[in-house]
This record gives structure tokens, C-alpha cells and sequence, in this order.
């Protein structure tokens, strides 16, 4: 079988830590250039993806996460970080106009890609990068933030998460955080949240739940990846789960075939309009073999050869994440 080329493959992924990768290299500074001066800009860079890249598939967009881990910067700073991040994406788009477009809703995404460019999207990982605080949302709102993580891996004023206080649930503050966002018009993502508080949010009933970059802990019994009772959750509220590509999450021997057994998991409990892309490129260790988004016409043969249509795989892969957005 011919591998399948990129201009042949509709895109549309839920995570990258591109913008925020930066903090990895320089985690204590306040400015970005190392990360730029190591990898490049968007338009072209080393990393896992680019926006050169991405404009090769036939249509594609990506959310971009603004995030900062709160052990690596000073306390109470993490809303600073958040603006420069923000300023950082806002440069990087002004810089790319002529590749990728800034986008918040489907129309938006539709009107670039067929403008034959690529349609970016900020979410933001972490409510402690808001400082927990529900007036900020309407901040972060102007800016174009679609998507916000209740938390990350460390514990905040909002929830616990799968790694610190897993029993703890969504606080008071939580709730109304979650309801202001909502009423913004973005999507609480439920990645990284404790079991208890994505049930919380679940049965807060406000719409499409949404799990941006996890994986199915029936295959990897990873915490950070979801049950199938969870997954059915999303499913019912007409919401998305993004597969993950982070190998510590995929599990097995960190090959492709792995992957593709999240994914036969979850079609196995009617997923085939709840499964999308969701790679945690930039902020990951891929698949043995993988560099970088250039590699995903591997997953597209994989499933291919699996028996998927071209209607599934275009719904995994554009159509899933297009329709929760409109």
C-alpha cells in the first residue's frame, strides 16, 4: 500500500505546547528568545510541528495551549506568563498571516481553510494560569480562547487533578469558574482533572464535554487517560476526546500499534464521532520513530488498513473537532 500524503489528509488537532514550550528551555525568564533561538518561529522551526507543516495537509487546524508549570516561576506570576504567552501567539500570527489565520468558531476555521490557510486556536492549560479567578475569562474571552483546562497536573483553587488530590473534586470556585467560561462561550476540557471533578463537571450538564489530549485507561491504565464509563460521558454530551501521542500515555512499546488500539477502543464504545486528534505535540515524547506531524499520515494508514472508511478517518481526523465548534 502507497503511503498516504499529507495533501490527501484533512487536519484538525486539539494540543500542542508550542507557544509554551518555551518555558522548558528558559523557565525562570521573561522573555522567549531561547526557545525561538532553539527551535524557530512558527512558521518553520525543529519542533513537532510548524505551521509550514500543517499547510501541507489538505485543510488543518490546531489549538495552541498557553501554559506555564507553577513550580517553575515565581509565585503569583503565572498570570503574567499567561499574557506574554498570549503576546507571544498574537506576534506569531501576525508574522504567519500568509500561512494561518486566528480562528475561535467552525465558520472562522472554514472561511481560512478554504482561503487555503491554516486555522489557529488558543486554549489555555491550567485555570491557575488565571490565578482561579472567573473574572479573568472575560480576558482571556477578547482574546479568542475557546478552550480552558480546569487544571493541570498540580493541584489549584478550582479542583484536584489526576496527579495531586485525585479524590478532590470541583470546589465552589470551580463551579462558578466553569459556568463563566461557559457562558463566554468556551469549553471546560477535563484533561488533567481528577476523576471526581470531571464527574462534577459532567453533571453540571452545560454542554459537549471535552477531553483535548487523553487517552483510553482501559488500554493504558494511566490515570491521566480516561475510563470508559468517562468516555461514554463524553460521547453522550456530544463532546470530543483528542488521542494523545504522549508515549507515556499510549503505553505498550510506544508503537504505532498502540496507538491504534486507543483508538479501536473507542470505536468499540460507539465513538466513531467522538474520537479526534489530540497529539500534546511539543510537550511530549511521540511514538518510536515519530519527529514531528509530518509522521501522521502513518496513524491515517494504519487505521486504513484496519478497515476504517475515509468518512471515519476524516471524521477523527477534521470533522469531529469542526463539529463541536459550531
Amino acid at each position: 500500500m502507497k503511503p498516504t500524503d499529507m495533501r490527501d489528509i484533512p487536519y484538525f488537532d486539539g494540543h500542542c505546547d508550542t507557544v509554551s514550550a518555551s518555558a522548558h528551555f528558559a523557565p525562570n525568564v521573561g522573555h522567549f528568545g531561547t526557545f525561538w533561538d532553539t527551535l524557530g518561529h512558527f512558521k518553520a522551526n525543529s519542533g513537532h510541528l510548524d505551521l509550514t507543516r500543517l499547510a501541507r495537509f489538505q485543510k488543518a487546524a490546531q489549538f495552541f495551549a498557553l501554559f506555564a508549570n507553577a513550580a517553575r516561576f515565581p509565585a503569583g506570576s503565572l498570570w503574567d506568563v499567561c499574557r506574554r504567552e498570549h503576546e507571544v501567539f498574537r506576534a506569531e500570527m501576525e508574522r504567519s498571516g500568509d500561512l494561518a489565520v486566528p480562528c475561535r468558531t467552525a465558520a472562522e476555521i472554514g472561511a481560512a481553510n478554504a482561503a487555503g490557510k491554516v486555522a489557529a486556536l488558543l486554549s489555555i492549560e491550567g485555570g491557575e494560569l488565571l490565578d482561579c479567578d472567573p473574572e479573568k475569562l472575560e480576558t482571556v474571552s477578547r482574546w479568542g480562547v475557546k478552550l480552558i483546562n480546569i487544571t493541570w497536573n498540580h493541584v489549584n483553587g478550582l479542583s484536584g487533578t489526576n496527579v495531586e488530590q485525585p479524590d478532590r473534586g470541583l470546589t465552589d470556585r470551580g463551579r462558578e469558574f466553569v459556568r463563566e467560561a461557559v457562558r463566554l462561550g468556551m469549553l471546560p476540557d477535563v484533561s488533567h482533572l481528577s476523576d471526581p471533578g470531571f464527574w462534577d463537571l459532567a453533571e453540571m450538564g452545560l454542554g459537549p464535554l471535552i477531553a483535548s489530549h487523553s487517552d483510553a485507561r482501559a488500554v493504558c491504565g494511566h490515570s491521566r487517560n480516561l475510563t470508559d464509563d468517562m468516555f461514554r460521558a463524553v460521547r453522550d454530551s456530544g463532546g470530543v476526546v483528542g488521542i494523545n501521542l504522549y508515549d507515556e500515555f499510549i503505553g505498550g512499546g510506544r508503537e504505532l500499534a498502540d496507538a491504534v488500539r486507543h483508538i479501536d477502543h473507542f470505536m468499540d464504545l460507539d465513538g466513531a464521532k467522538t474520537i479526534a486528534l489530540g497529539g500534546d505535540w511539543d510537550g511530549c515524547r511521540l511514538l518510536a520513530g515519530w519527529t514531528g506531524v509530518q509522521d501522521l499520515p502513518k496513524l491515517w494508514d494504519a487505521l486504513a488498513e484496519r478497515g476504517y472508511d475515509r468518512a471515519t478517518l476524516e471524521d477523527i481526523f477534521y470533522n469531529n473537532w469542526y463539529r463541536v465548534l459550531g
